[in-house]
């Protein structure tokens, strides 16, 4: 999900904060269902709970994925069709009034309205949210229900073994997501149905939207597969060690343990529901655990800002692709996290860390990290320059906010403001549309195609200068891509930093309480992170990192849609 996240905003046309919403839907999801499943799950036959949850995941999988298929081929703003031979040469910047030929007339209101009517795809992405809160449900049972079965019939020593390989193992899924999101995102969004020759488009480009539906499709099936074992595995096992002992005829009583199981649980539930209050109070007053409640609440909330939006600060502050992005934080950001919380329990075990020294090292772990993460400030590449945003048509640089467009070398032309189309001449500016940097005439075609004539384009690299421009941004400066080898090394090293410290502090949290409050310690920790943490921190990061757009595409029907561009200074 997190790796296809700049793929669906730019599809389903969304501001930060609302795909951020749509990402929180897993963590509501999972809320809801989460206090239910662990309480009653204990009692009931656990590994078909788990077996239910699998086929829930992946029926939210499939629904996720399955809006592509009913909202039509993605298009874009382009003043070139893919249909076009060589011999047809554009004419973007051309008067209204003056135009004759039928081939090269702009789109008039009349069009953009029946488009309108057309699109009633713009509410799709409920599904996609819809299908991720679903997996939320899904996913309630298996760590609570799973872990609590494998430490009921493992030997005590062997069980922390497990429980350890089982949270590594976890942190593989996150890696094999983002590689498989980087595969997705390389490819184009409706391939098999579009000749792809006639995509003008590049990975790089701000409208660029990778196949985001094929990753969901995969993990559903990938789901529904490893639920099937779950099915077939027994409500009891003889705990290990203790095989010998046991009578043959365990395994028949089941039956009637289950309808004792049934009066006897209608009696307690009502006891459970009283001491509840008390316990809660009694855990909440315990300074320690409070303390660390809220420290480790703020640290999620950067952790899931950071992790949802870090594959879009790569692409817009460096000019990474989507694919790029994604490859480079499941290779390398993923595998070093796994590596630190590993080694961080073999120091606790190794040198036998009580809590206070356990304390420390996770306190002085995170402010190494935090300090290390500063020298990002520094990590910059400098604003595209675009002509109208950021920098004036003659070539002065500053940032203009709600920039004004037009200059005296387009206004002849009929443009429509809100394209963003960018063509790159010569001296390094970046023109919004080829209608705007008042082009006249057009060779080649598809992805080669050349605009000539260009009345905006400043001769300054030469006396007679190229006044031509070609498809695309222009390239990032050789600067900007040793930025990016400085910012993956500081972001790999502080993540490492960081995870060493993961493990201490969640053993501090368990032995700074009594040990009969123990599962509902870590049941209340984990509810207040998801509710205060994992819903609202993609919400106001996304609604942050809006307030630094310097242009928003616009939707058929009028409108705000996704960000084209953003200030690289606001938004570090």
């Amino acid at each position: 999900m997190k790796s296809a996240i700049t793929q669906i905003e730019r599809r389903f046309d969304l501001s930060s904060s609302l795909i951020g919403l749509v990402d929180g839907s897993f963590e509501m999801g999972n809320l809801l269902f989460l206090a239910v499943v662990s309480h009653f799950g204990a009692k009931l036959h656990r590994p078909r709970l788990i077996a239910v949850g699998c086929f829930l995941m992946a029926v939210g999988s499939f629904l996720t994925g399955l809006p592509h298929f009913f909202m039509g081929r993605y298009t874009f703003d382009t003043v070139i069709r893919g249909s076009m031979n060589d011999s047809v040469s554009i004419t973007p910047c051309l008067d209204l009034l003056k135009q004759t030929d039928p081939e090269i007339q702009r789109e008039t209101s009349s069009d953009i309205n029946t488009d309108c009517v057309r699109d009633s795809s713009s509410h799709m992405w409920i599904y996609v949210f819809l299908g991720n809160a679903l997996r939320g449900i899904g996913e309630t049972p298996v760590t609570p229900l799973g872990i609590s079965y494998i430490d009921d019939f493992a030997k005590a020593e062997n069980s922390a073994f497990y429980i350890a390989c089982l949270q590594t193992i976890t942190l593989l899924g996150p890696m094999f997501g983002f590689l498989l999101g980087s595969l997705c995102a390389s490819l184009y969004v409706d391939i098999g149905y579009v000749d792809l020759k006639t995509v003008t488009i590049t990975p790089k480009d701000a409208r660029w939207v990778g196949a985001w539906w094929l990753g969901f499709l995969v993990s559903s099936v990938i789901m529904l597969l490893s639920g099937i074992p779950f099915w077939f595995l027994p409500r009891s096992l003889p705990k290990q060690g203790e095989e010998s002992k046991l009578p043959p005829s365990t395994s028949t009583q089941d039956g009637t343990e289950n309808s004792d199981a049934t009066s006897h649980q209608a009696m307690t539930l009502a006891e459970i529901a009283k001491g509840f209050i008390p316990s809660l109070k009694k855990l909440l007053s315990t300074p320690a655990y409070f303390l660390l409640l809220c420290g480790s609440l703020l640290k999620f909330n950067s952790f899931i800002g950071l992790l949802t939006f870090k594959a879009k600060y790569m692409e817009q502050q460096f000019g990474q692709s989507a694919a790029r992005a994604n490859f480079l934080i499941g290779v390398l950001n993923l595998p070093v996290v796994a590596v630190g919380i590993f080694l961080g329990g073999l120091l606790m075990k190794r040198y036998k860390l009580g809590v206070v020294s356990g304390a420390q090292l996770s306190f002085v772990t995170s402010f190494m990290a935090y300090l290390l993460l500063l020298l990002q400030f520094g990590t910059k590449c400098d604003n595209v320059q675009v002509a109208g945003l950021t920098v004036s048509y003659n070539g002065t640089p500053g940032v203009v906010y709600n920039g004004n467009l037009w200059s005296e070398c387009n206004r002849d032309c009929s443009c429509l403001a809100g394209e963003w189309d960018p063509v790159c001449s010569d001296n390094g500016i970046t023109y919004t549309s080829p209608c705007l940097a008042g082009c006249s005439s057009s060779t080649g075609y598809g992805k080669s195609t050349v605009f000539h004539n260009c009345s905006c384009v400043l001769s300054s690299s030469a006396p007679e200068g190229s006044m031509s421009v070609i498809l695309g941004q222009c390239p990032r400066s050789r600067e900007c891509s040793r930025s990016f080898t400085s910012y993956m090394a500081v972001s790999v090293l502080s993540s490492f930093i960081n995870s060493l410290g993961t493990t201490p502090g969640y053993m501090v949290i368990i032995r700074c309480i009594k040990p009969e409050l123990k599962s509902l310690a870590l049941g209340i920790q984990t509810l207040v992170m998801r509710a205060l943490g994992g819903i609202p921190a993609p919400v106001y990061f996304g609604a942050l990192i809006d307030s630094t757009c310097l242009r928003w595409g616009i939707k058929k029907c009028g409108g705000r849609g996704a960000c084209r561009m953003y200030d690289s200074d606001m938004y570090r």
